[in-house]
């Protein structure tokens, strides 16, 4: 096995327990909706708390989703013109749209550097009385999240180039 090949592995399988630790909050997400619907319309009671959680919990459940819909090729695509492609050019189209994965991911990173900086240099938190502080934090998850979309673009990109290269 090629170190490429062991590079792709690697990627993959960090990339699949992150993603499946991120779908464990797909449950506790549910259950914080039902309990903020189930305290509003059962008791009258609202929490601007468990509001916010509710979008705080979809953050990491979208930027770490990204990559692992990626890594099991469950990702939204145009099959128009592909399904018709021979093996070796679909390949090929697949090394393509990995390395633009890269520049579109290394793209959003550079970009989101500076306003994650300013976020942790502010201490931001929520402009609402009794809301979670810390904003911050979850802000710091569009670099990561992105730079994990990077690494499973790259995995993709090896894996289809070795595809195309044994033709």
């Amino acid at each position: 096995m090629s170190f490429a090949e062991r590079l792709a592995g690697g990627i993959d399988t960090a990339v699949d327990l992150i993603g499946r630790a991120a779908a464990w909050l797909c449950l506790i997400l549910a259950l914080v909706m039902g309990a903020n619907v189930l305290l509003r319309y059962a008791f009258s009671i609202g929490s601007i708390w468990m509001q916010e959680l509710e979008w705080h919990l979809l953050v990491p459940i979208c930027l770490l989703g990204i990559s692992y819909t990626l890594l099991h090729r469950e990702h939204v695509r145009v099959d128009v013109l592909f399904q018709y492609l021979p093996p070796r050019s679909k390949s090929l189209v697949e090394v393509i749209t990995g390395v633009l994965g890269m520049v579109f991911a290394a793209a959003v990173i550079y970009l989101s550097i500076a306003y994650v900086y300013q976020s942790w240099s502010n201490n931001e938190g929520t402009a609402n009385p009794g809301g979670i502080e810390a904003r911050y934090i979850v802000k710091s998850l569009i670099p990561i999240g992105f730079a994990l979309y990077f690494l499973q673009s790259l995995s993709e990109a090896i894996k289809h180039w070795l595809a195309y290269r044994k033709g």
